[in-house]
């Protein structure tokens, strides 16, 4: 055990591979003993965590790792940012078109949107526990606008309920969320008359 506990000294601070750790001198069966004893976890395949790290978010550090772009949408992100009560059952995570999204051990749904519009009301946020590590997210004004643009796979009444409650927000401003809507298409219209019911 004393062993195992300098060799974890050597290794990378946060997510590592095994060829991380064989870079720095521990073996595969040191590895292998350390997971065994709890002093490193296994995320996924061929990636692992040590020390403090173990109580980070470690389905979004998995997913940050194998796709630096990808990033929380629809109703993952709504929920995130409280404008819906829904825990979603795997996490909605979005890639630009031409990316291939990983096998992960995470309960995910990948979503692939258009390169031009990919970056339009995104932003990063820390990954809980995880030093250092980011990963995409989507803004409330544009997860509801994706809700209305893909309500045939997301759910009418996702949309509805995160503009509903977006509107009760101080400073939330319906021209804003326009605006937003018509750099993305096929959402202007399902949310124009939207707002006009809610209004």
């Amino acid at each position: 055990m004393k062993r195992q506990s300098h060799l974890l000294d050597r290794l990378p601070r946060g997510l590592f591979s095994i060829s991380d750790a064989a870079e720095h001198g521990v073996s595969h069966a040191s590895l292998y003993r350390m997971r065994d004893a709890g002093l490193v976890e296994r995320i996924g395949s061929g990636l692992y965590i040590a020390g403090t790290g173990m109580h980070a978010d470690l389905d979004l550090l998995e997913a940050s790792h194998k796709a630096p772009l990808a990033t929380i949408c629809l109703t993952s992100a709504l929920a995130r940012h409280e404008p819906i009560d829904e825990i979603p059952s795997s996490i909605d995570l979005a890639l630009p078109r031409g990316k291939t999204p990983p096998q992960l051990s995470a309960p995910v749904t990948w979503h692939v949107f258009d390169k031009a519009t990919f970056d339009v009301g995104r932003s990063t946020i820390p990954i809980e526990g995880a030093d250092g590590a980011l990963i995409g997210i989507y803004s409330p004004e544009r997860s509801i606008v994706d809700a209305f643009r893909l309500r045939g796979s997301a759910g009418y009444e996702t949309g509805i309920e995160g503009l509903r409650n977006w509107l009760k927000r101080p400073g939330s401003q319906p021209a804003r969320l326009m605006a937003m809507a018509s750099l993305v298409p096929r959402s202007k219209g399902p949310l124009r008359q939207a707002l006009e019911v809610l209004l």
